[in-house]
């Protein structure tokens, strides 16, 4: 990887950041253990792009002429051999042959063009360990393993090679035409997507959860556990087999026409993908897979997280980063996803995990092999330049809850390469406000703050809360400001009392605020939108293996007597409002008042002005405004209004405002506007 460009020793990010300075020579090193793998995997492979093509060769494949090829690395075993339903499990019969680097392989040859595996039936690898001890595993690069809970917990794998192969239907809609400049993303569970008591399915989710997300305006679907995972609690993180999609929800095929519709909607779609650690399983996972612990882990207590009882990869391993590498290029491949939301990414970038250990934002902090694990953060600048090299429009977004700096800087200055980190302080911060101040002692400047708190030209997903929030110890922020209300008092037929009158007023500014002040995207979870009652907690032993609080009520959105629905439309009109007028793909806010004793916040972006009155009590009538661009301005969205559940307090066809030429709150114009308590306006200039 040769350049002319002084600055791309990895310093180049020091022009962002000059407080960066004092590590130059840490910026230095990591970028050239990057370039030095990059050229390393040009000689020997290809290239970094052909090196993540490790699925096309690794696990089995069926020839053109019906032989199958199935390899596996297995480095400790000393003899290895394919058993399953096809030989009726019988060790001698299939016996692999070793290379000298540890990979086994055999050619099974067809039957008169037939593969000799039947399509769906089980299989396993046979291995012999040095000791003389014999073991099975499901081959790691498994494309489907199924689980029958009434015989065993433990996953089998299955031969996938059906007689018709999905056929994509809409591959004429490009990557580069559904990539979106302002990106509003709906997180989202495929399980938990039907009102029913069950596990939902990928063919329901095309069916009924799609339309919805696109008639809410959302351009971007993240869908949550995916990747096969042995406890569905675990909401996909413990995840078993890397390479199998979760047969819970249906088959492979199933799933590729669920993103194939999501294209056909114009949606991009990206899988929240787990390369921080792997379940601890041996029965069904890669752990201990050739008989060692340190395969593609750690070994001893460096490869074993604490807090999530799984294991931890070892980055730094040639076949890992094949193993890793691969498998992003394999979703992309395979199943045509448009990028990954990477799980766990403070765990991976530090040695103590981020267990028990706080950041302040001093950058010593995010320096230091005893603090850093170097291998780790080069796994991920590889990663994101092999995704951004394959394919400039695909999308990564970093979980990092740190603030390290750099993280969403191209790798050829310096930075890890990721497109958007999450803001993930901003859910915390309302979820504090909601439990512990009062709505009188709220701080309008550390509001602010926070939602404007996020490293220079490094794009950040705003969101009020996430699925964090939803789980079970927690409550989902219509749940904290409305509580037990929300089970007598939702109905239009009934008293709005105060406390809903507040809940939903709130609800619809926490979520307008965040989304226009807090980064450069936007996220929301499967539900929050229209204030999902209750939390989410799926079948477990502790809860009686129940589903009813493993499910979205959508029953209650679509119940026209409810006031779920003007939740629901007021965050539909968030998202077709941002279309419009794309303040997420602009420059940052000017903010131009932070009132403490009024409870305002009025600033500016994308062309608009943003005015949210935050007083429990007090409405402002010719409430003056600083505005820096002077004309005739109109309201674009209202959250008083009555299809929004609110009070209809403004009437838009007489609230035309001009602007006087007398500079305000540091902006060159100024308006005034009569604003209620609790109440968002957001104002557009007349053409």
């Amino acid at each position: 990887m040769t350049t002319s460009n002084p600055e791309d020793d990895g310093t180049g990010i020091l022009r962002l950041d000059p407080w960066l300075s004092p590590f130059k020579y840490d910026l230095v090193k990591r970028h050239k253990t990057a370039v030095d793998w990059i050229d390393r995997l040009e000689r020997d492979e290809g290239g970094i792009v052909q090196f993540s093509e490790g699925y096309s060769k690794f696990g089995l494949h069926v020839l053109d002429n019906g032989d199958i090829v199935y390899r596996e690395w297995a480095p400790n075993a000393v003899d290895a051999s394919i058993i399953g339903d096809f030989n009726n499990w019988n060790r001698g019969q299939h016996r692999m042959t070793k290379d000298d680097y540890g990979i086994w392989s055999i050619t099974l040859p067809s039957n008169n063009g037939v593969p000799l595996i039947p399509h769906d039936t089980k299989i396993k690898i046979a291995l012999t360990l040095p000791n003389g001890a014999t073991i099975d595993r499901l081959p790691a690069w498994i494309k489907r393993v199924t689980q029958d809970l009434s015989v065993s917990p433990v996953y089998d794998a299955r031969f996938w090679n059906p007689p018709q192969p999905y056929q994509w239907k809409h591959d004429n809609v490009t990557r580069a035409q559904r990539h979106p400049l302002s990106a509003k993303i709906y997180e989202a569970h495929v399980g938990i997507s039907t009102s029913e008591l069950r596990v939902g399915t990928y063919n329901e989710f095309t069916r009924d959860t799609l339309p919805r997300i696109h008639k809410l305006g959302y351009n971007v679907i993240q869908l949550m556990a995916i990747m096969e995972h042995a406890y569905y609690a675990s909401f996909g993180y413990q995840v078993t087999s890397f390479f199998a999609v979760s047969s819970r929800y249906g088959t492979p095929e199933d799933l590729k026409h669920l993103v194939d519709e999501a294209h056909k909607l114009g949606m991009t779609v990206l899988l929240d993908v787990v390369h921080s650690h792997a379940c601890k399983n041996v029965l069904d996972g890669i752990n201990m897979f050739d008989g060692t612990d340190y395969q593609y882990f750690h070994g001893g207590p460096k490869g074993y997280h604490s807090l999530w009882d799984s294991r931890l990869f070892n980055y730094g391993k040639y076949e890992v980063l094949r193993f890793l590498l691969s498998n992003l290029r394999f979703y992309i491949d395979e199943y045509h996803f448009d990028g990954f939301r990477f799980d766990g990414v403070t765990s991976m970038l530090y040695t103590h995990h981020g267990i028990g250990t706080g950041f302040s934002g001093g950058y010593h902090e995010y320096f230091g092999d005893e603090k850093v694990d170097p291998e780790a953060i080069n796994y991920l600048i590889l990663a994101n330049y092999m995704l951004h090299k394959l394919d400039p429009n695909i999308i990564t977004i970093a979980e990092d809850v740190s603030g390290m700096p750099g993280l969403c800087v191209a790798m050829e200055l310096g930075g890890v390469g990721f497109d958007y980190r999450l803001a993930m302080a901003i859910p915390d911060m309302w979820i504090k406000l909601l439990k512990e101040v009062k709505d009188d002692d709220w701080d309008m400047g550390k509001i602010v703050y926070e939602l404007t708190n996020r490293r220079y030209k490094e794009k950040t997903v705003a969101y009020a809360e996430s699925h964090d929030q939803a789980l079970v110890g927690d409550k989902t922020l219509a749940f904290w400001l409305m509580d037990k209300e929300m089970y007598t008092n939702m109905s239009v037929l009934s008293e709005l009392t105060p406390i809903i009158d507040r809940g939903m007023a709130l609800h619809k500014l926490i979520r307008l605020i965040s989304h226009t002040l807090g980064g450069e995207a936007y996220l929301n979870f499967e539900g929050n939108e229209f204030g999902h009652p209750e939390w989410l907690d799926f079948p477990r032993e502790g809860n009686g293996n129940s589903f009813w609080y493993a499910r979205r009520q959508w029953n209650v959105l679509d119940d026209h007597l409810l006031r779920y629905k003007f939740l629901n439309e007021f965050d539909s009109a968030m998202q077709h409002t941002e279309e419009t007028y794309g303040w997420l793909r602009s420059d940052p806010a000017y903010v131009s008042l932070k009132h403490e004793g009024d409870k305002m916040i009025v600033f500016e972006r994308g062309g608009l002005l943003f005015i949210f009155n935050l007083h429990p009590t007090q409405s402002y009538a010719d409430y003056r405004v600083g505005v820096q661009v002077p004309g005739q301005y109109q309201i674009v969205l209202d959250s008083d209004e009555d299809k929004f559940g609110g009070h209809a307090r403004i009437d838009h066809d007489k609230s035309k405002f001009f602007t006087t030429p007398f500079a305000w709150n540091g902006r060159d114009n100024f308006i005034q506007v009569y604003i209620p308590s609790r109440v968002a306006l957001v104002l557009a200039k007349v053409d």
